[in-house]
């Protein structure tokens, strides 16, 4: 866990609230408008935003995001895109933690230590990946 999603948790907790968290599929409805969305998030009180990666085969998401994935994908959404609208957000003031959201063969692609690597550069602050096998498990 990041320092930033440390602190943000501690400071929710300390007020003695919940996080609100928030979550966008990157690309979707419109390439353009993740970096936006994802300011604007943090104006409207969002603790945390879940980006959301997509993918072809969403088994675990709801019907919503599963549209979202598709659409966001067949506007040409591809895993480096998702790290620079973060970096790109950062650059334009977000400071709030931004945990990626996917499934485990869209981070593998790269490799585990690459994937780390890169998505610490764009300034993210975790992961949330929802069929990551409990094998695999410990290298979180």
């Amino acid at each position: 866990m990041s320092r930033r999603l440390a602190d943000r948790f501690a400071a929710c907790r300390e007020a003695n609230r919940t996080a609100f968290v928030g979550f966008v599929t990157a690309g979707y409805p419109r390439l353009e408008d993740t970096v936006p969305a994802l300011l604007e998030m943090e104006k409207s009180g969002c603790d945390v935003i879940e980006l959301g990666v997509p993918f072809s085969d969403p088994m675990a998401d709801g019907s919503v995001i599963e549209a979202a994935s598709v659409v966001a994908l067949k506007n040409g959404v591809v895993y480096s895109d998702v790290l620079q609208y973060c970096a790109d957000a950062r650059a334009q003031g977000l400071s709030v933690p931004v945990l990626m959201m996917g499934y485990y063969n869209s981070f593998l692609a790269a490799g585990v230590e690459e994937t780390c690597k890169a998505a610490k550069a764009a300034g993210v602050d975790g992961f949330i990946i929802v069929d990551l096998p409990c094998e695999e498990a410990w290298r979180a």
